[in-house]
This record gives structure tokens, sequence and C-alpha cells, in this order.
């Protein structure tokens, strides 16, 4: 069984090896350069105790304005990626309930995402598949802020499906399991 502070390691390396290493999001670097990603390991198997992670990481946020985004990984559970979708509408109920609309948002990433209409073998899909389940919690007017000052921001993602897209699956695969180093 893995420890938390590997997994942690192994997570920043797929931040900074696929998602700023491809530039999924163009806005990452900067927030790893400044240290403000905070990382929770949440071990547990149990629903409902992973969902009270994701309300203390809210917590977390709203106490410390030095923490732009944070990513909760989950060692354990939702290894299915049908249970973590089930996960992630439950995580955005209670952003509503609690508050948070308009205050975070949260983005999935799962190893085996799957986009709808899309093929498992898509290499589209590695914009999203991590190397643990995970919710990344960020911050709305962060997002705003940054997308205001980004050209053709719309483009994004139509980008990054191109892009995986013309490296194949192969590469994209190959690429994210490097991040798992025992």
């Amino acid at each position: 069984m893995q420890q938390s502070p590997q997994i942690i390691e192994q997570t920043k390396k797929w931040i900074m090896d696929v998602v700023i290493g491809c530039n999924f999001c163009p806005f990452a670097a900067r927030e790893m350069k400044m240290n403000s990603v905070r990382y929770h390991v949440e071990e547990s198997l149990e629903l409902n105790v992973c969902l009270e992670s994701f309300i203390n990481e809210c917590l977390v946020l709203d106490n410390n304005e030095k923490v732009e985004t944070s990513f909760l990984i989950f060692s354990n559970a939702f290894k299915q990626f049908d249970d973590y979708l089930d996960l992630v509408s439950y995580a955005e109920k209670l952003l509503k309930e609690h508050g948070y609309t308009g205050v975070y948002q949260v983005a999935s990433f799962h190893p085996e995402y799957l986009f709808a209409n899309t093929k498992e073998n898509d290499a589209a899909n590695y914009t999203n598949r991590s190397i643990y389940p995970m919710l990344h919690l960020l911050r709305e007017a962060r997002i705003e802020q940054a997308l205001a000052n980004y050209p053709h921001a719309e483009k994004i993602p139509e980008r990054n499906i191109n892009f995986a897209r013309e490296k194949g699956e192969a590469y994209m695969k190959m690429l994210r399991e490097s991040c798992v180093v025992d």
C-alpha cells in the first residue's frame, strides 16, 4: 500500500509532466511555482468520509488565501469510473448546499476518465485521466481572472483534445504511467 507522501509526489509529477507538460491547463504552472497548491490524500473507502474530506478542503480554502487550489486524492476509493461519477455529483450538490456556488468549482480527474461520446481508447480522454481518482477544487474568482487575461480561452479544451489525439493513446498512456514511480 502506498503512503500519502508518495501519492502526493506522484500527483505532483503527473501535474508537472502531463497537465503542465502538455499545457492542458495554461494556468497550472504559475500555481505550482508559487507553491499555492494543496494536496490531501483520503484513504477511506466510505463515501460519507470522502465527502466530509471534500467539504473540509472547502474550509481550508476559506481559511487560507495562500492556497489557490486543492487536490483531494482518493487512494483507495472510487476505482470504478461510474462510482466516481456519483462522487462528483454528490460533491457538486454539497457545494450548492454549503453556499459555495460561484465560490469554488470542482474539476474531475480519474484513471479511467471517459468523455461522453468517446471510445475508451480515444487519446482525448487522457486530458482528464489522472493517476488516482481525485477532485480538484478551484477558486472561481481566480478562474475568471485567469480566463479574462488569456486569449481564446474557450479553445483550450479543443486544443487539448487535438494535442492528445496527435500524440496518440500509447504516448499519453506512457506519459501518465511514468508518473507512478515506486
